[in-house]
């Protein structure tokens, strides 16, 4: 026998020797002087005036918190009107608002999921691998973007029921889901369509309303959608968006939604006047995608691998967890702060780069990247810093 301590230095250490420890690094408000590539703010809302007074107004008005879940004291009118105007902007039957995507994720597909059959794509994020687990539902999971293996996988079940649940851009690689092929094939076979928004909602689609509403599935009822609040919104909270039976059902049992403290009345606020920027700045999504494409072909001028984005987000695909680490490393030395993706975030030799693109860069702010990617470049020629071995981590 081990003592406890022990085991979990041990797993620590094995996690060290293969470049995937990880460390709390507290920020300054300038995110320490270096040009902000990292975070999910792609439309440069979050220190937005307009969302920051409207926070504040909320406070004022309702209190720094909620005070308890929402079937008790955590709902309040700035709730209803949030869920009201995220249904009308999305053009959803209905929406109810979580304290974050995460836990919008557990409970729709969770509770709707339980006792029958999900099919999930293998890129989806972490929130919906970890809902699957919890609904105790028999879990396919299908290659990336397979519609042939979900069809395959709903053929043939025996459950009375399905979910079939993908993010509509996902986090990682950017690429945007098949999404009328995959509502075509639960059609066909009498299933859900669970389809998460965090990274579409305020990038893709007229006005940012979303992958599900630029493909024409908005008015479906047998389509549930997720979205959260603290990207392009640039606030925090999560929802879930579907007809009167979904949000009906979330309330009665989604456990993450009834046990939960009720979203903060700021993050109300501030996601409410973010949609008012959205809903009557009709070109800021445009400009964030054109920023991300902007990213996608300075990389592949530079002859790092990426691919075309479908949103906001611009992988660049390394391989090792070390080559990884070394090259976020030398980018923020030459002031830019990029994401740094290491297994279980991805699949091994996956290891990647994440730039995501904001709607507010400017050209000065391209020129700095064009820096930092060239030496990026010039590092991944460097034989020393080849494959590291990579340690098998649960997803």
């Amino acid at each position: 026998m081990t003592r406890p301590l022990d085991r979990l230095r041990a797993a620590a250490a094995e996690r060290e020797s293969a470049g995937l420890r990880r460390a709390l690094r507290p920020r300054t408000p300038d995110h320490d002087g270096l040009l902000d590539l990292a975070s999910n703010d792609y439309l440069g809302l979050s220190r937005d005036e307009r969302l920051v007074e409207a926070a504040v107004r909320a406070v004022r008005e309702w209190g720094a918190g909620s005070t308890g879940s929402r079937l008790v004291t955590g709902s309040t009118r700035l709730h209803a009107e949030l869920e009201d105007r995220l249904a009308a902007f999305t053009g959803a039957a209905g929406a109810l608002v979580f304290s974050s995507g995460y836990l919008a994720n557990l409970a729709a597909v969770a509770a709707l999921g339980r006792g029958g059959l999900i099919v999930s794509d293998a890129g989806n994020h972490a929130s919906i691998v970890d809902a699957c687990r919890l609904s105790r539902a028999r879990v396919v999971v299908t290659p990336h973007g397979d519609v042939e293996a979900v069809d395959e996988a709903l053929a043939e079940r025996a459950e009375e029921h399905a979910l079939v649940v993908t993010d509509a851009v996902f986090s990682v690689d950017g690429d945007l889901a098949p999404l009328r092929a995959l509502h075509e094939t639960a059609v066909r076979h009498g299933a859900l369509l669970v389809v998460d928004e965090a990274h579409a909602l305020g990038v893709v689609g007229d006005h940012g309303r979303g992958a599900v509403h630029a493909a024409g599935l908005a008015g479906y009822t047998d389509i549930v959608r997720t979205i959260t609040l603290s990207k392009s919104l640039g606030s925090q909270g999560g929802a879930v968006l579907g007809a009167p039976e979904v949000i009906g059902t979330l309330v009665d049992t989604g456990r993450s939604f009834i046990f939960d403290t009720g979203l903060a009345p700021a993050c109300a606020g501030a996601a409410l006047a973010a949609l008012e920027i959205l809903e009557t700045t009709a070109d800021l999504p445009g400009r964030a995608r054109l920023r991300a494409g902007e990213l996608a072909a300075l990389a592949r001028e530079l002859g790092l691998p990426t691919a075309d984005p479908a949103a906001a987000v611009v992988p660049v695909v390394l391989g090792s967890p070390g080559l990884a680490l070394s090259a976020g490393a030398l980018c923020a030395e030459l002031g830019v702060r990029v994401g740094c993706f290491r297994p279980p975030s991805v699949p091994r030799g996956r290891s990647c780069l994440r730039l995501t693109a904001r709607a507010d860069l400017g050209s000065d702010d391209l020129a700095v990247v064009r820096g930092a990617l060239t030496a990026v470049a010039e590092l991944t020629m460097l034989p020393e810093l080849g494959d590291v071995a990579e340690l098998r981590v649960d997803r």
